[in-house]
C-alpha cells in the first residue's frame, strides 16, 4: 500500500524556505555528493505528488516551460491555477483527508510525495496521514520563513521513530517513520 511521504530540505532552525519562497540558501547544497542520488532513489518510488498552490506557482515561475513530474500531481489551493502544458495536474480545495483515497489510487503501488509547502505537510500530519518524513538538515539558520510543518499546533502529538541517518558534507538526512 502506498505511503504519504514528506521529503524535504530544512534549515537547522526548522524552515523549508525564506519568507516569499526563497531557496537560495538551500540550492547552494545541490552539489553535495550523494544528495541527488538520494532524491532520485526516492523519486523512483513515487506514484503521485501533492503540493500547495504557492509551491506549484513557485515551481512554474522558477522552471518555466518544464514540468518536473511525470506522475499525477494534485495541488491543494484556495485559488485558481492554470495547468502546466502537458502536466497531469488536478487542483482541489478541501481537507486532505477527503482526498486520501484518490491520492493513494493515483500512486498505485508507489508512494504519495508531499512536495510542500509546510502548511500542506502540516495538514497531512494533523490528519494522521503522514507515514514518513525524510528531512535533510543543512547547516544554515534562517531565523524565520516557512516552517517545516507550517507552524500549526497539533491536537495530538505524533511520534516518529528514526529509521536512518546519512551524513554528507555537513548535511544530515534523517529518515523517520510514524511510530
Amino acid at each position: 500500500m502506498s505511503e504519504f511521504v514528506y521529503y524535504v530540505g530544512a534549515s537547522l532552525d526548522g524552515y523549508i524556505a525564506q519568507d516569499g519562497g526563497g531557496l537560495g540558501w538551500l540550492e547552494k547544497f545541490d552539489g553535495v555528493e550523494g544528495l541527488g542520488d538520494s532524491y532520485r532513489t526516492f523519486e523512483e518510488r513515487v506514484g503521485c505528488v501533492v503540493m500547495g498552490g504557492e509551491t506549484y506557482e513557485w515551481i512554474r515561475e522558477h522552471h518555466p516551460g518544464e514540468w518536473s513530474y511525470s506522475v499525477p500531481c494534485w495541488v491543494f489551493s484556495r485559488h485558481e491555477h492554470s495547468p502546466e502544458n502537458g502536466a497531469d495536474v488536478v487542483v482541489v480545495r478541501g481537507d486532505v483527508s477527503e482526498f486520501a483515497g484518490e491520492l493513494r489510487r493515483d500512486a498505485g503501488e508507489k508512494d504519495v510525495y508531499i512536495v510542500g509547502g509546510g502548511d500542506l505537510a502540516g495538514q497531512f500530519l494533523a490528519a494522521g496521514l503522514l507515514d514518513r518524513v525524510i528531512v535533510t538538515l543543512v547547516p544554515v539558520a534562517l531565523g524565520g520563513g516557512v516552517a517545516l510543518f507550517g507552524g500549526r499546533a497539533l491536537s495530538i502529538p505524533r511520534d516518529f521513530r528514526l529509521e536512518g541517518v546519512t551524513q554528507r558534507e555537513g548535511t544530515v538526512e534523517l529518515d523517520y517513520r510514524v511510530a
